[in-house]
């Protein structure tokens, strides 16, 4: 395999297992009981990060342009036709994977979607379509979205213990 598709499928097919395996640990892997409330938390979470996202993004761009435009080569990997602060596939992903972990407390599937998500930020920077500030940008407003999981755990425990 050449090393321009070893980087695309990591840029761009990488997520889709991010994803799958996400999916699955967030229908199976939370009790019945407690499914609407954390699907609530989850949409939360994510429309929170993602419009966390568009306001920095409009405030903060480290360049205007991305770095295959800016080297005036080809992109190695599929990218929207905007700066690229913060990284929307980081961005995206990293929802889905502190879903799965503040949800299901999976530690093994978490670890699992971390390695993976490695993949896709390494894959994005050497496909030359975000800068290294662009992936960990996505990574860290993801996260800042996780404030609605913070009160998720203590509610969960006094619903089981009555």
């Amino acid at each position: 395999m050449s090393q321009e598709l070893i980087i695309k499928i990591c840029a761009d097919f990488a997520a889709i297992p991010i994803v799958l395996i996400g999916s699955y640990a967030l229908v199976f892997k939370i009790p019945k009981g407690h499914r609407f409330e954390a699907y609530k938390r989850m949409l939360m979470a994510g429309l929170t990060a993602y419009l966390l996202a568009k306001l920095i993004g409009s405030v903060y761009q480290p360049s205007s342009e991305r770095p295959f435009e800016i080297l005036g080569t080809v992109a190695g990997a599929s990218y929207l036709n905007n700066p690229g602060f913060p990284s929307d596939h980081t961005l995206f992903l990293m929802a889905i994977i502190c879903a799965v972990w503040f949800e299901t407390r999976q530690k093994t599937i978490t670890i699992i979607l971390l390695v993976i998500l490695a993949m896709v930020c390494a894959g994005r920077v050497l496909a030359l379509v975000h800068t290294p500030i662009d992936v960990i940008g996505g990574i860290l407003i993801a996260m800042l979205g996780c404030v609605w999981y913070f009160d998720a755990r203590p509610a969960m425990a006094l619903s089981t213990k009555r």
